[in-house]
């Protein structure tokens, strides 16, 4: 397995992993923006993991394992009936530093306490999730829960606990095949993202906006007029802090094209996924925003100095118009100053053929270490249930609902009108074949693929290349990377 490029050169020490070409694997942790607080939401490594042992519990099928182990499945749990009386000490690192440090989670683990006293939950935010996870996985010094970093799909057994059949977790969440692999599932998303455009209700009101931009030309004509009618930036770009740029990989399926079978199954078998297709739609007019709203000045004036924590007190306060995230950002915004109510959500400005659509999945991924003891792995399945369908931890930080029956938050409302569909999951057999593509062709799509599109910001900036001259890049590299992965062209 090769991993992931960007990382290989930090991590090729600490990693334990083999190398093979065309092996590298980038999974996105969600629908999106990988997918929450910070550099986390956006994910990516690997493939041809030797085979585990075909005695090891992990292979089996979830309902096999559990039985083999004696450790429940997702679906075998009955939240407050079940393992009241389980006494156990479990850790879980996650990313939300934030919610951390604010005492969130604290109290989201004491309300659980109260249903099951038993089971003590050591938590552990971590700064710079996406390559510490890995590192740490690659040791076992990680504990007993964590959100799936990007591990190729083939390694899921060697890593995490089978949690139950796919066809069980569909009954129970939504989301629930991002991260399967031959009909078992191992993670849960902690929350959902649904991927649209923060902006400020009171700029686009000064700015004389009337009704929510459908279409990339119709977005950049706003952005113009927030520029001449507000002293705001009309889109921050949050360029420096990097992670923030792949945000804008989420939208290429679903969202640009309508197509809910393309990301996962269309896109590596495309030509020319970067060709304008003269209607204002596709990837093409998704980058060009970025690109001719740099080239207009319709950003921050240095973007290389671009400040994620301080933008959110930015945008709640008017100074900034609009920004490109995924809906876990909406709570961050509106918690930071004296104006949330000004905080809006839109679906983001493209039309397919008269239809808006909104891309909505899930974001990092709770899973349990296949290598804990049985009672640590039985109470990390009930703390995970409990926190998926009972801690309300996703309604409240603006998620788009995990729980099969549960509520979306009011912000959605502008999302009324939209179609909303979830990427399907790819063909049997080529579950990592975007994976190879993306670390052939070192783009990255949904993967951490953060400086490709800052690429875009430094050529619009400095006119050191034309848009077309880019998306002729990327095509060459996708194409070279299909010739090296073998991947048959059909469209």
């Amino acid at each position: 397995m090769k991993l992931r490029k960007v990382l290989a050169l930090t991590l090729a020490a600490a990693m334990t992993f083999s190398l093979a070409g065309c092996g590298s694997s980038d999974d996105s942790a969600a629908a999106t923006d990988n997918t929450a607080t910070d550099a986390a939401e956006e994910e990516a490594p690997a493939e041809d993991a030797e085979e585990a042992p075909a005695e090891d519990a992990s292979e089996a099928p979830a309902e096999d394992a559990a039985e083999a182990t004696g450790v429940p499945t997702y679906s075998q749990i009955t939240l407050g009936e079940d393992y009241t009386d389980l006494t156990a000490s479990i850790k879980w690192i996650h990313h939300k530093t934030d919610r951390e440090e604010d005492g969130t989670i604290a109290n989201l683990v004491a309300e659980f306490n109260k249903v099951y006293p038993g089971i003590t939950v050591e938590t552990e935010g971590v700064t710079d999730y996406a390559e510490d996870a890995l590192l740490r996985l690659s040791t076992g010094d990680w504990g007993d829960i964590m959100f799936i970093p990007a591990v190729d799909k083939a390694e899921l057994s060697t890593y995490f606990q089978p949690l139950d059949t796919l066809d069980n977790m569909k009954k129970e969440i939504n989301f629930a095949d991002a991260w399967q692999f031959d009909g078992t599932s191992y993670g849960v998303p902690y929350m959902a993202n649904a991927q649209g455009v923060l902006y400020n209700k009171a700029v686009f009101e000064a700015a004389g906006i009337t009704e929510l931009p459908k279409t990339p030309t119709e977005f950049l004509e706003a952005l113009q007029a927030i520029k001449d009618n507000t002293d705001a930036i009309p889109l921050y770009t949050n360029y420096a802090a990097g992670w923030t740029m792949g945000a804008w990989d989420a939208y290429i399926g679903v969202v640009s094209n309508g197509d809910d079978t393309y990301m996962n199954q269309k896109f590596v078998h495309t030509e020319d996924p970067f060709a304008d297709p003269g209607d204002d739609s596709g990837a093409y007019n998704l980058y060009r925003i970025l690109f001719d709203a740099v080239a207009n000045g319709l950003i921050e004036e240095d973007y290389t100095t671009t400040d994620w924590e301080g933008c959110k007190a930015m945008l709640n306060n008017g100074e900034i118009g609009t920004m490109v995230l995924g809906s876990w950002a909406y709570a961050q915004m509106v918690e930071a100053g004296e104006h949330g109510e000004d905080v809006g959500y839109m679906p983001f400005p493209i039309t397919v053929n008269g239809t808006q659509y909104a891309l909505a999945g899930g974001d990092y991924n709770y899973a349990i270490n296949v290598n804990s003891s049985d009672d640590n792995k039985t109470a990390a399945m009930v703390f995970i249930k409990w926190m998926t369908e009972e801690s309300g931890w996703c309604y409240n930080e603006g998620g788009y609902t995990v729980a099969i029956d549960g509520e979306n938050p009011d912000m959605y409302a502008a999302f009324d009108g939209c179609t909303v569909l979830s990427d399907q999951p790819a063909l049997a057999g080529e579950e990592t074949l975007l994976n190879d593509m993306n670390a052939e062709s070192e783009l990255s799509f949904n993967a951490g693929g953060n400086t490709k599109v800052q690429r875009i910001v430094e050529a619009a900036a400095t006119g050191s290349e034309t848009f077309d001259d880019i998306m002729a890049d990327w095509k060459q590299a996708w194409n070279d990377a299909q010739d090296s992965c073998g991947v048959e062209v059909l469209y």
